[in-house]
């Protein structure tokens, strides 16, 4: 039978180069806290249990996942202290898989490789080589290739140092192994503090296997010490969201200058312009077209549809070949049929626009319910809030409502009605009838316009 996983999570780190009240595991990376990213690879490894290490509430507090073990680490007392908090309320047998909250882009299939080794008894290691090793712990090796030790940045030799194979800081081992070296290693150190890494010495004085594993790619093994980490992982992460889009057959006219905070899916022949930003869960169906400079969160798209530049769509769902902004806002609750146009500096909020409706120019519809054909003229704006609650607009369809109409709801729009120019309506409108609301045009002789002294 294969040796269960359970999984400690080591997010206690204060993260003082973060400069930074927020604690370091909850910046996010790709529109996600960075322990939000190491959290989904581990559930796709089915582990028995996970236990989080925290030192801050506001973790534990932005994590009220059931399946979660929390184990406090106050003060934070190093990474081998870490551990040994976890496993305080871990199960004490299986595999143990050790990670970092704030290193977040490790892959299932290279932690899987690491879980493998440690269930055939070996303390288990992620290892990668760098071209610059600075701030890492080394990987040291004796003649024949087996790892002895890792030497710690601040307690490396000149000669360890000039190591280029580092430790990433995951590793796996039996549980029983790691207690047992965690009861023997001290803080004796620069740093006065438990290092985790010491396990590897006393692995090997006792004669037990150790074995490394190769991550794929550097991606995998970076972690988060400052803002200025943040922004690079930030911009290899985005490069690689492009570059799966760009394998999925999407065209981007820019793949440095996208940023997908969240989940894109895309059909075939999907456009997109520079600077767009997807955030939440969007999905762009076949022929979509998104303009320059675009937000979009949360939100389905339906085919042929063109998002035209600098249009923010948020919690919608918009038909199919529907054509909007540019500089469209459509907020929360908004639904729009297929073929509607909503065109420039137009407002949509909580509103259902139905079949070859148009809403084109400069009009606020707010809490309405808008069937087919309708035409809603320039600077047009339904009334929908008395100051202390909202209320519905319904128009209904093949509707012809002239510019500068103002709506007061609640009110309803009778089918193939027409309203004139200027128009403050606040009673139903009867169907297939003109309706007009218009003050006599006066012309006062004899005035004077005020000029100043």
């Amino acid at each position: 039978m294969r040796a269960f996983i359970q999984v400690a999570i080591l997010a206690a780190g204060v993260g003082k180069r973060m400069r930074s009240a927020l604690p370091k595991v909850l910046h996010a990376l790709g529109g996600r806290p960075l322990l939000a990213h190491v959290l989904a690879t581990v559930r796709t490894l089915e582990p028995r249990s996970i236990c989080v290490v925290y030192a801050d509430d506001a973790v534990r507090k932005s994590f009220p996942d059931p399946d979660l073990k929390w184990a406090l680490q106050n003060p934070p007392n190093g990474t081998g202290d870490a551990l040994a908090q976890a496993l305080r309320v871990l199960e004490s047998d299986g595999v143990t898989l050790v990670l970092f909250g704030a290193d977040p882009l490790a892959s299932a299939a290279t932690l899987g490789k690491v879980i493998d080794c440690a269930r055939a008894g070996a303390l288990s290691l992620l290892t990668i080589e760098l071209d610059d090793p600075t701030g890492y712990g080394r990987i040291v090796r004796d003649e024949r290739g087996k790892v002895v030790s890792i030497a710690e940045e601040k307690d490396a030799s000149p000669g360890q140092r000039a190591i280029r194979e580092i430790n990433t800081g995951v590793m796996a081992a039996p549980t029983d192994a790691f207690r047992r070296w965690l009861a023997k290693i001290d803080n004796k150190n620069s740093s006065g503090e438990y290092y985790l890494t010491d396990v590897i010495a006393l692995a090997v004085a006792e004669g037990a296997a150790v074995a490394t594993t190769r991550a794929e790619n550097v991606m995998e093994t970076l972690g988060v010490n400052s803002k200025r980490d943040l922004a690079e992982l930030e911009r290899l992460y985005q490069r690689a969201q492009a570059g799966a889009l760009l394998d999925a057959g999407v065209t981007l006219a820019d793949p440095a200058r996208i940023d997908v905070r969240g989940k894109l899916t895309c059909g075939s022949d999907v456009s997109i312009d520079v600077g767009c930003i997807f955030e939440g869960e969007v999905w762009l169906a076949d022929n979509v077209v998104v303009g320059a400079h675009c937000v979009i969160r949360n939100v389905r798209v339906g085919g042929g549809t063109f998002v035209a530049p600098f249009s923010h769509i948020e919690d919608a769902i918009i038909g199919a070949r529907c054509r909007i902004g540019p500089y469209a806002r459509i907020r929360p609750g908004t639904l729009l049929g297929d073929e509607v146009h909503i065109g420039n500096f137009v407002e949509i909020k909580a509103s259902a626009i139905g079949v070859r409706s148009k809403v084109n120019h400069l009009a606020y519809v707010g809490d309405a319910t808008v069937g087919r054909d309708v035409n809603v003229g320039a600077g047009t704006i339904t009334c929908n809030y008395d100051g202390a609650n909202k209320h519905r607009t319904v128009i209904e369809d093949d509707v012809h409502i002239g510019s500068d109409t103002q709506l007061i709801a609640p009110v309803t729009v009778r089918q193939g009605a027409t309203i004139g120019a200027g128009a403050t309506i606040s009673k139903e409108v009867p169907a297939d009838q003109l309706t007009i609301s218009q003050n006599k045009q006066i012309t006062i002789p004899g005035w004077k316009r005020p000029r100043k002294g």
